[in-house]
Parts: C-alpha cells; structure tokens; sequence
C-alpha cells in the first residue's frame, strides 16, 4: 500500500498536494465550527456542519494554493495545531455574545424568574428564558450586522498568521491579549449595562414595597414582590427593546476590527 501511494504521489504531485493541504485546512474548519458563535449550536446536525466544513475546505485549499510541505513535516502534529487554531478564533468570537447572555442572566434573576428554567437542546443544559430569548436575539443582530463575514475574514487572515504546515502556535500574533483581556472583562461591564434599567426599576419597586410594608404592616409585600416584578420587568423590557438593539450593534461593532 505504501508504494502504491508513494508512485501516486509521484504520478500527480499536485493531487497529492491538494489532498495533504485540504486534510489539514478540513482540521481547521472543524475546530473553528466547534466554538464559532451560530455555526456551533447543537440545533444544526453535524453531518450538515461537516459536509458544510467539506465544501468550504475544497474552495479554500484552490483559493490558497499551499505549497509542497517539508519531506520531514509531521502530518498529526499540523492537524492537531490547525484544530486548536481554529477552535481559538471561534472562541474569541464566542467571548462577544457571552456578555448578551450574562445581561439577560441577571434581568432573569432580577425579575424573579430563576425557577422558569428551559432545556437549551443546543448546550443540553437548564437555562433560564431571558437568557434564551436574548442569546437569540444576540446571533440575529450579530448575522445583521454581519458577523458570519467577520469570522469567515478571520478564518482565512488566520492562515497568513499561522501557516498549514507550521509547527507553532505564534500565540502573540494570534490571540491579542489586550483585546481578550477587553472582552472578558467586557462580560460584566456589557450585562450590566443592558440589565441597568431592570434592574434599576425592580430596585426601586423593592424600595416602595419595603415603605409600604412599614406603613401598611397587615399587606403580605412578599407575595405582592412576585406579582409585580415579572409584570414590571416584562413592561420595562418592551419599552427599552429599541434601544437594546443600538447598544448591542454598537457593541458588537466595536469588536468587528478585531476580525
């Protein structure tokens, strides 16, 4: 067997050029469809993610061109690297709609919804609805916005950074540590700041229930808080809606020059 691809790979060197590139760019298409933001949820089966990776790694290996690799290249050791490369831009993707989920994280504790809990089929987990709703919300403005162009630009800027065949991570080139430290940190300051009017109105109905209590000891206020908050958090959000969609475009507009 090893002849005969050996006299194959003699016969039609640029086949079995094409063939040895398109195993490793297939490694790191399938690493960045891993942790990539809408092109990961488990909602889309994966023969679908892998015949999609397939097709996307045949147009890119004839856009690229790779060279001959090195007679000495260790083949496992390229597709191992190009699978954590890729899987480390979807990541850093990922990181930016974080942030929308930990917002609607805290508006659903805020409102006293943390007993409504749904099966997420796309992590088979517990989540709580807002969080749902606004991860939803979050991926359309992202593909509105034109997110999938974005990650597809940092997926084919990844290979000028970090080439097929190479046999290190350039870490330093790849992941810029001022923008990922931006990010994460990010998650707090953007959840905050979209779950501030909620969480500003619910403290200030929590205000008015503990005078009322004072005043009017005979109201049961605990049973009126549970009443009250989901009804005042829903009516705040419909009325903030609007401007959500600007403060989370602009925000995700402020990453874009990272891709």
């Amino acid at each position: 067997m090893e002849n005969i691809l050996t006299e194959f790979a003699k016969l039609f060197p640029a086949l079995d050029n094409a063939l040895a590139s398109g195993i490793i760019v297939f490694a790191r298409m399938l690493g960045f469809i891993l942790m990539a933001p809408v092109l990961s949820r488990k909602e889309i089966p994966s023969m679908v993610k892998i015949g999609f990776a397939f097709l996307l790694t045949i147009t890119l290996t004839g856009i690229l061109k790779p060279p001959m690799p090195a007679p000495d290249t260790p083949i496992a050791l390229s597709i191992l690297l190009n699978v954590a490369v890729g899987a480390m831009i979807g990541y850093m993707a990922k990181l930016i709609l974080v942030a929308v989920e930990a917002g609607a994280d805290m508006i659903n504790m805020q409102m006293g919804l943390s007993s409504a809990m749904v099966l997420d089929p796309s992590t088979q987990s517990q989540i709580s609805i807002m969080e749902k709703l606004f991860a939803l919300f979050g991926i359309l403005i992202f593909i509105h916005l034109g997110g999938i162009y974005w990650l597809f630009t940092a997926f084919m800027r990844s290979f000028e950074l970090f080439p097929i065949y190479a046999t290190s991570i350039p870490l330093a080139k790849i992941v810029n540590m001022q923008y990922l430290i931006q990010m994460t940190s990010n998650v707090l300051y953007m959840g905050l700041q979209i779950a501030s009017p909620v969480l500003l109105a619910t403290l200030g109905q929590d205000i008015i229930l503990g005078v009322i209590s004072k005043t009017a000891p005979q109201v049961n206020v605990f049973q009126l808080s549970f009443l009250f908050k989901p009804v005042l958090g829903a009516a705040i959000m419909v009325w903030i809606l609007p401007m959500l969609v600007n403060v989370i475009s602009d925000y995700f507009l402020s990453f874009a020059k990272i891709f």
